[in-house]
């Protein structure tokens, strides 16, 4: 069984992805700014005319939830899935308007900001960034520790801060945080490389405003590369704290954390999020975290390898001072709530999905292949005492999936732990199969299912090279029922049919 896992593992890693489809970071970035354009009485220089903002000939993705108008860029806007895998930000359509640019070579007390005389540091240039301005860092080796407070563009002029089109991506080393983001808004931070911080990667964070939705909002993470952070404990890739409105696309989180503990991504008290198109690989506690009140935040066609002790974390354990909103204790309360699991392939882990303490949450079209110990767990490791009520995990629901494992290899279908509501969950049309014994396919659910398939091979393409997309003669293929906000595109950004086909992709 190991063998065979490793050998997955190893065709997703080297693989070029044709696997999901799934979109790999990429080396654009800005336009440098270089040729006519001069600098302005603030250094930089101001942006030639016309454009796009990432500077690579083609639309820039974000997200739109259908419900607030995200295309307008107002104080509406917020993240959510779209129509078959279109992604639409606040900065979709906006142009740079000035450019200040970092290199390791430049200097902050002589330089100007351009591409001739650039800063040197991260931190220089943001101080004389104003909205509409694109801070470009060029590649080359910068020192951890980074530290921005207060960045804030505008919906309709917002601050960029990444790469540069052309080069390889900027690589920030060491610190204890790579970067530390402090109440940011309308703010674009991509096509950066952070690795080697002893506790996080980039964190991000509303700098203890817990009761202040608007503290961190609208931020969108694209392109980044963080890896290899910590190792011993609770550290995190990409860390968020109070963050509302937000979007996490086409970015790799890799090895970060230790000895069971630490997230690809952690979120704690972030509301209305995407994160879409992502790799995770071989982190150690979870790939994705939502805790801590987190609410509305979907989790889309992404790639999760190896992903340690639960795939995604739907909840969790806080304390109680750390809660964004600010605990009611007139109210019932909740770890997570509408956190939305879709059209990802997982492979591997201790399990693939955990509902901790959760509340109305989904998890629908996903291909979960060779979990270790559990095919799923229901938990609630916070519970009610004298001081505040907390909703048992209930109300969940599990729709539209594919489980390939071996039932020599796991302990129990589910891990169902004590003040829980099992029996409120509803579980739909979703493929089970052993795959050493088809015959204990079946597993033991706490409701009844609609329209299970147990026993039957799902008929990947190529499961030992990693391409979990489905045989067109497969029993998953057109078998799905059409669930009232289960996503509409599948993990290639292709719309599901009606019915869709179970798992991550739609049959062509």
């Amino acid at each position: 069984m190991l063998a065979r896992v490793m050998l997955v593992v190893m065709a997703l890693l080297l693989g070029s992805c044709s696997a999901g489809s799934l979109t790999p970071p990429q080396e654009d970035g800005f336009s440098s700014g270089d040729g006519d354009g001069a600098a302005d009485d603030g250094g930089g220089e101001e942006a030639p005319d016309g454009g796009d903002p990432a500077g690579d000939g083609a639309a820039d993705t974000g997200s739109d939830p259908g419900a607030d108008p995200a295309d307008a860029g107002g104080d509406n806007a917020d993240a959510g899935p779209d129509d078959c895998g279109r992604v639409v930000t606040f900065e979709q359509g906006l142009v740079p308007q000035r450019y200040l640019h970092v290199a390791p070579a430049g200097s902050d007390c002589c330089g100007v900001g351009s591409a001739q005389h650039p800063y040197a540091t991260f931190e220089h240039a943001a101080r004389q960034a104003t909205p509409g301005t694109a801070v470009v860092i060029h590649a080359g080796s910068y020192t951890g520790g980074i530290y921005l407070e207060g960045i804030r563009g505008r919906a309709d002029a917002p601050i960029w801060i990444g790469g540069a089109a052309g080069e390889a991506r900027p690589v920030i080393e060491g610190g204890n945080q790579a970067l530390h983001l402090v109440r940011p808004r309308y703010l674009v931070v991509h096509d950066l490389e952070a690795r080697g911080g002893a506790q996080n990667g980039i964190n991000c964070d509303d700098g203890g405003d817990y009761g202040d939705a608007e503290a961190a909002r609208f931020v969108v993470f694209r392109g980044l590369d963080i890896h290899d952070v910590g190792g011993d404990g609770n550290q995190d890739c990409l860390k968020l704290s109070g963050l509302d409105d937000y979007w996490v696309l086409d970015s790799r989180f890799a090895r970060c954390g230790g000895d069971m503990s630490g997230s690809g991504i952690d979120h704690v008290g972030c509301h209305r999020g995407l994160i879409r198109g992502c790799r995770f690989e071989q982190n150690s506690g979870n790939a994705i975290q939502c805790k801590g009140g987190s609410s509305d935040i979907d989790i889309e066609a992404n790639l999760l390898v190896e992903p340690g002790e639960r795939g995604v974390n739907m909840g969790g354990s806080t304390g109680y001072q750390y809660f964004r909103p600010p605990l009611d204790p007139g109210a019932e309360n909740a770890e997570a709530r509408r956190i939305r699991v879709q059209a990802n392939v997982i492979v591997g882990g201790t399990t693939a999905l955990a509902f901790v303490g959760c509340v109305d949450c989904l998890a629908a079209h996903n291909t979960i292949v060779s979990p270790q110990r559990w095919l799923l767990r229901i938990l609630q490791e916070t519970v009610s005492d004298s001081t505040y009520t907390f909703a048992p995990c209930r109300d969940n629901q599990v729709v539209n999936n594919i489980f390939w494992f071996e039932r020599g290899q796991i302990s129990t279908y589910l891990n169902i732990g004590p003040d829980t509501e099992p029996a409120s969950f509803t579980f739909s049309h979703n493929l089970w199969y052993a795959a050493d014994d088809a015959g204990a396919s079946t597993p033991d659910l706490p409701a009844a299912e609609t329209a299970g398939i147990y026993g039957r091979d799902p008929a990947f393409v190529d499961p030992a090279g990693g391409d979990y997309h489905l045989d067109p003669t497969s029993p998953a293929a057109g078998s799905g029922t059409d669930w009232p906000g289960a996503t509409g595109s599948d993990g290639d950004g292709r719309c599901f049919a009606s019915p869709p086909s179970r798992g991550a992709y739609e049959v062509p």
